[in-house]
């Protein structure tokens, strides 16, 4: 089983995945500490900005009809430092697109407000901008959806393995390759653990990303032997797929708990992991429903797993 390279929604996934994540980089070597603060108190990157008018341009030429679901907005520009950071934003977007101009940046980041319906693009321009930002995990994150399924869903990882890109096509399995090469996909396979002793179990690395308290429990009564291994971002989906740890979890605080996933934090991360012969629900054992808007409402937490272990991690959570 393999998937069509020729496919122009593959193409076009890869290809501006691609594009956003060497903007991501270069930002990273040269202006790293470069973050502006968003109205939730979240940051944001030059480099997030960056990314997402790359993608969504790409969307406006070769796909002009289709919606694009995104992270960011041009909200973050209307302050004194904000103004700063769009002709940062504009100077790298102009050494991919030299055409762009400061009113077409802000443009094509906007086109990331679009309405989650039908057939629409869903984009996290840097996935764990913390990890980023301090040197650690980070995830460029693209997913095609039509009508509330996830069919392709693709991330660049450069700090994971040298650098990852990793595809997953809806009925076609999932694969990763080199950033850098860019061809020779490779399957993505889970592992066959079936005994949650001997699991690898993965978790945000930031505290304030799932409830330690929970996931500490659900260690305790899984009877797992290793220390969960903290990482940031959809690089751990990734990780997941290919084998190299065998459950990941994302518990809500209590004080939240109906707070659901926004769909760009998962959509590509959890085609992935079920293409390679996984399993992603969430903590209640519920599919993820894309239908309800950009914020998964319906749904509670995360558990991905290598699908041996999934009912036992149930289990435990209940």
């Amino acid at each position: 089983m393999s998937f069509n390279v020729s496919d122009p929604d593959i193409v076009f996934a890869l290809e501006s995945v691609s594009c956003a994540s060497e903007l991501v980089v270069r930002v990273r070597k040269e202006m790293s500490g470069v973050s502006l603060m968003k109205n939730d108190r979240s940051p944001v990157t030059v480099a997030d900005l960056g990314a997402q008018a790359l993608v969504a341009a790409r969307l406006s030429e070769i796909f002009p009809n289709d919606a694009l679901v995104a992270e960011e907005s041009s909200v973050v520009f209307q302050t004194a430092e904000g103004k700063d950071a769009l002709e940062k934003v504009l100077g790298y977007v102009r050494r991919f697109r030299p055409d762009a101009t400061a009113d077409s940046v802000v443009r094509w980041i906007d086109r990331g407000t679009g309405e989650p319906k039908g057939r629409f693009w869903t984009l996290d321009p840097i996935d764990g901008t913390k990890g980023f930002l301090r040197g650690g995990q980070y995830a460029v994150a693209l997913a095609l959806i039509e009508e509330g399924e996830i069919k392709i869903g693709v991330l660049a990882c450069p700090e994971l393995r040298g650098g990852t890109l990793a595809l997953a096509v809806k009925g076609k399995g999932s694969w990763q390759t080199s950033l850098d090469q860019k061809t020779g996909f490779k399957p993505m396979k889970v592992s066959d653990c079936n005994n949650a002793r001997d699991a690898v179990m993965l978790r945000s690395f930031e505290n304030a990303h799932t409830d330690a308290r929970q996931m500490a429990s659900a260690v305790r009564r899984l009877s797992i032997s290793k220390e969960p291994v903290l990482m940031d971002s959809l690089a751990k989906y990734a990780v997941l797929a290919s084998g190299g740890a065998d459950i990941l979890a994302r518990f809500p605080f209590p004080e939240s708990p109906r707070r659901g996933e926004w769909m760009w934090d998962l959509a590509a991360g959890a085609i992935l992991v079920e293409e390679a012969g996984g399993k992603v629900t969430d903590i209640d054992g519920k599919p993820f429903d894309f239908t309800r808007g950009r914020q998964l409402s319906a749904n509670r937490g995360v558990l991905a797993t290598n699908g041996w272990l999934h009912s036992a991690c149930l289990e435990a959570l209940k």
